[in-house]
């Protein structure tokens, strides 16, 4: 069950707080899992919540420091000595102690390293802050288990064991050469059911799928999703074993692209969180609605050179809000199911067959709409000629926004940019405006004014 945060424990904790009695609040949080505490502690001020980490054990709060919101976190690093950051350091493995120390500025960052107990650790971490957190490089822990293709099983059982003590989880084992290549993986019931004396070059897996260590972390994620690993080893450029990244970490890659993507649909241009500041969040808001303000304002132009086409048809400006919406809906959807399409690899470049049934969807439901709109306009209007020019419109408008919705991602794919922009602010103002000169265009040929 889903542990769930009351007002009474958040008092309960603040008054603990305020008469220091440690020992009560050890036995208050130390049977709750670290996410728990962290949300917890999210809702203290960073006084309480930085009295509470210092009184956990380092085993514990080393857990929860990944689990916090990034200010919090931030505060409370503020607030630990270099050496109280290195204890904590020494609990984590390698990739969540390299992002830690991201964080810190540069002499903080060399005063930590040079605390950390263990100085294979600290070589690790620092080997891995050298690639960019974005890649592969940044994502892998140097924590695995790997053997040597020229060992027997009993050499490799006694070479496990010494290993594992430092790899909290063993997804696979991996099978190298002398040089280090990453050479294939081994199967646990292969090793378990074979000679001791059987050599590992007789028994290895020799397919296995790797990434290179400057591999986007988007890349990543979806190879892993493509083959539904739990864990994928890293190599270098001459195919040496470097590390393995863990499906944990391709979780919070999946998680953060998701959010990027959502907020680049809604016109948001930069990656802001709830509790980022309000300048934060009007630039990042604020460049689209000056863009699509712009453009509506082209939009009134060609509504105010139509004024003629109102006086004489008046019902033609009844039906542009429909038009308008109706033609960004059509586009939004067509451009979300490419921009999904493009996410995950069933969709690379453009396809003529994609493109004819996406264009078939449309005229289906273009021609529907259309003729619920014709018949509507005659019933209440009596005005069959107008009608008719108005479902023809809808017709060419739905078609086009299809188009634009289709194309529109695969054009911004091709030139390294985010298509996910294009499922929200600019496609919905740009057909407006070509709706809008479309619609009016056809109008005009249809009722000969």
């Amino acid at each position: 069950m889903e542990f769930k945060i009351s007002k009474d424990l958040i008092q309960e904790l603040e008054q603990l707080i305020q008469n220091k009695d440690d020992n009560q609040l050890e036995v208050l949080l130390n049977d709750l899992h670290h996410a728990d505490i962290a949300e917890i502690l999210d809702q203290l001020d960073f006084d309480e919540a930085t009295y509470i980490f210092k009184v956990l054990d380092s085993e514990k709060t080393a857990e929860i420091l990944l689990e916090l919101e990034d200010d919090l976190r931030e505060n409370i690093l503020k607030r630990l000595s270099a050496k109280e950051i290195a204890e904590e350091l020494d609990e984590l493995d390698t990739d969540d102690a390299a992002d830690i120390i991201a964080e810190l500025s540069q002499s903080k960052k060399e005063e930590v390293i040079s605390e950390l107990e263990d100085l294979e650790h600290a070589k690790d971490i620092v080997d891995l802050l050298r690639y960019a957190e974005d890649t592969a490089g940044g994502l892998m822990g140097k924590e695995l288990v790997k053997v040597n293709e020229n060992w027997n099983v009993l050499t490799c059982v006694k070479e496990m064991r010494a290993q594992a003590e430092n790899v909290s989880r063993v997804h696979s084992i991996y099978v190298i050469d002398d040089e280090g290549r990453l050479k294939g993986r081994l199967s646990l019931k292969d090793l378990l059911t074979t000679s001791t004396r059987t050599q590992i070059s007789d028994i290895y897996i020799k397919k296995v799928t790797s990434v290179n260590v400057d591999a986007e972390d988007v890349e990543v994620a979806r190879i892993m999703q493509k083959y539904d690993l739990e864990a994928i080893p890293v190599v270098d450029e001459i195919g040496r074993l470097v590390g393995r990244i863990t499906i944990d970490d391709i979780l919070d890659v999946i998680k953060d692209e998701a959010e990027k993507d959502y907020q680049l649909a809604a016109g948001i241009t930069q990656d802001v969180e709830v509790n980022d500041s309000v300048l934060e969040h009007t630039k990042a808001r604020l460049p689209w609605l000056l863009m699509g303000m712009i453009i509506e304002i082209v939009a009134s132009f060609v509504l105010k050179n139509n004024e003629d086409a109102f006086q004489r048809y008046s019902t033609l400006i009844i039906f542009v809000p429909l038009l308008s919406a109706t033609a960004g809906n059509i586009g939004v959807q067509a451009s979300a199911i490419v921009v999904q399409g493009l996410a995950n690899g069933t969709i690379k470049e453009f396809s003529r067959k994609y493109f004819t049934k996406e264009i078939t969807v449309s005229m289906i439901s273009g021609t529907i709409i259309s003729l619920f709109l014709l018949l509507y306009h005659s019933v209440m209007y009596q005005q069959y000629q107008v009608g008719l020019a108005i479902s023809i419109s809808i017709i060419v408008v739905i078609l086009f926004a299809a188009t634009l919705g289709t194309l529109v991602p695969l054009f911004l794919h091709k030139n390294k940019i985010d298509p996910a922009i294009a499922t929200g602010p600019f496609i919905t103002t740009t057909n407006d405006v070509f709706g809008i000169i479309l619609y009016f265009a056809i109008a005009r040929l249809v009722l000969g004014f």
